[in-house]
């Protein structure tokens, strides 16, 4: 298969002969399906905690202010509850637990056990959480649907990473960024049409159709090939460089089998690879792992993604318009991931990133100067016109446009092609944990945030979506078409960097003088 409207990068460096097959295509999208179920989750929990018929069963205290609210009371505390944010976040906590035991799962018996086991705990999560009777059994659910997500997110973009020619590595590592915002979007439609169910059941649809996407990557890791570096890794030399010669569908395969068989050596070498990246030499990398999943969080993106629902309805939409323009705000991050997916391996990491932080950082502003002209201080808006709805709801999906290209996919993929193998799965543990610790305390405390900060809650983003811009500029190296097993020469050659990372011959010359 040719590239088509997926843009090559340029190699800095070594260049491998291969193209991109139809079998590397497919395999990288049955993979992505991992994305499916994060998205869906991420999508589904905010349209269910506005559902009146759900918060009467399992929060009657929720519920109870919210028909007693009157329109002079503070809208801005209309869903301050603990308990409430526990059921979204509880997940995430989960998630950071199962992304820590999956590095080692992963590293030793490969990328397709972790998503297999990731989509069987889905699945039982989804299970649990259709039939709950109590909060204790929705909590249960949710925590083995974050077990299942973290096994996902450690595996799935270290895959694709590891499956994808370097020259199109970019795009197709994003399908994992695409399949989350499908997933966001397909949870947003459920919720609008499941909310009109009569019996007040449709909670129970939506939270169940998450077995869906959980049989996608059961079924899909179930038929994977395993990744050229994973069978290395696993001493299956002759069948990784099989395994090579048909996602790369060309015999002229020796130069990056050679490359792939001395990475995994060295990662043999490395009997720690949890204190090894604590050393000088991994700085950038651990720095990275760290760094870019934080601001990925703090950009305020789940905010929106996790209580859409719950935000218009704060700002005066209705209950199913609340979910309708949840719906439209997903729409458009689907949309806008393509954008991405046919520019990164053209224009490059860095360059989206700034794009989307300044798109992000003006319409924040904006946002906040038209909630703060309506509900003030005091949360009390009056009657609210409908061009007000339109507007807000307007930048509302031009900032989380410049989300979907830009911070949304690249938070996913720069992560997972910038480990050298030795220590891979351990940074990538790092990075998923740090994501979902973050991605916890925004979920726990948004509700109270947004209670006692009020339309202050979007300057705070405001403010670090500056900082993580500022951050990319001055220490991201530009990644584009260069092998994952070539990464290291943007260290050496970075202004910065340099100083924590020795070439090769660099290092050989202090052996000497050491010798000497």
């Amino acid at each position: 298969m040719a590239g088509g409207l997926i843009g090559k990068g340029t190699a800095n460096g070594k260049q491998y002969p291969g193209k991109l097959t139809f079998r590397v295509f497919v395999t990288c999208m049955v993979a992505a399906f991992g994305g499916l179920i994060f998205g869906y989750d991420l999508g589904i929990s905010g349209g269910v905690t506005s559902m009146d018929p759900f918060l009467k069963k399992f929060f009657p205290d929720v519920y109870a202010k919210e028909m007693n609210m009157k329109p002079s009371d503070n809208q801005y505390c209309r869903f301050d509850s603990q308990i409430l944010t526990l059921f979204t976040s509880s997940l995430y906590l989960a998630a950071l637990v199962a992304s820590l035991c999956a590095s080692s799962i992963t590293r030793i018996f490969g990328r397709r056990l972790t998503m297999l086991s990731g989509g069987i705990l889905f699945l039982a999560g989804a299970g649990f959480n259709a039939f709950a009777q109590k909060v204790w059994m929705l909590i249960v659910g949710r925590m083995l649907l974050g077990f299942g997500i973290g096994c996902a997110n450690q595996s799935v973009p270290i895959y694709v990473s590891e499956v994808a020619p370097y020259k199109y590595r970019g795009a197709l590592n994003m399908m994992f960024q695409l399949a989350i915002t499908i997933g966001i979007f397909v949870a947003n439609v459920l919720n609008y049409f499941f909310a009109k169910m009569k019996n007040g059941e449709g909670w129970r649809y939506s939270l169940g159709f998450a077995a869906v996407p959980a049989v996608m990557i059961i079924i899909g890791a179930i038929f994977l090939p395993d990744s050229p570096s994973s069978l290395i890794e696993r001493g299956k030399d002759e069948k990784a460089k099989q395994e090579l010669i048909k996602i790369r569908g060309t015999s002229d395969v020796d130069e990056e089998f050679k490359d792939l068989v001395e990475a995994s050596q060295s990662s043999m070498a490395v009997k720690h690879p949890w204190a090894t990246l604590l050393k000088r030499h991994y700085r950038p990398q651990l720095v990275m792992a760290i760094a870019i999943p934080f601001f990925q969080q703090l950009t305020g993106m789940n905010v929106i993604t996790f209580y859409a629902p719950v935000l218009f309805r704060t700002i005066g939409f209705g209950s199913n318009a609340s979910l309708m323009s949840s719906m439209i705000t997903g729409g458009f991050n689907a949309l806008a991931t393509f954008v991405s997916i046919f520019t990164v391996d053209k224009v490059g990491r860095r360059k989206l990133f700034l794009e989307g932080g300044a798109q992000m950082f003006i319409c924040q502003i904006v946002i906040t100067a038209a909630i703060a002209s309506k509900f003030g201080v005091d949360g009390n808006p009056g009657m609210l016109p409908i061009w007000y709805a339109f507007f807000v709801v307007g930048f509302i999906c031009i900032y989380v446009m410049g989300f979907a290209w830009s911070w949304g996919p690249l938070g996913w993929l720069v992560p997972s092609e910038i480990f050298p193998l030795e220590v891979r799965s351990a940074a990538q543990s790092i990075n998923v944990s740090v994501n979902m610790i973050f991605t916890f305390a925004i979920a726990q405390v948004f509700t109270s945030m947004l209670c006692h900060m009020k339309f202050g809650l979007f300057i705070f983003f405001a403010c670090f979506v500056l900082v993580m811009s500022g951050f990319i500029y001055k220490f991201l190296p530009e990644t584009k078409g260069v092998p994952i097993e070539e990464m290291s020469v943007v260290w050496q050659n970075h202004s910065y960097w340099k100083k924590f990372v020795k070439s090769a011959s660099e290092e050989a010359n202090a052996k000497v003088d050491n010798s000497c």
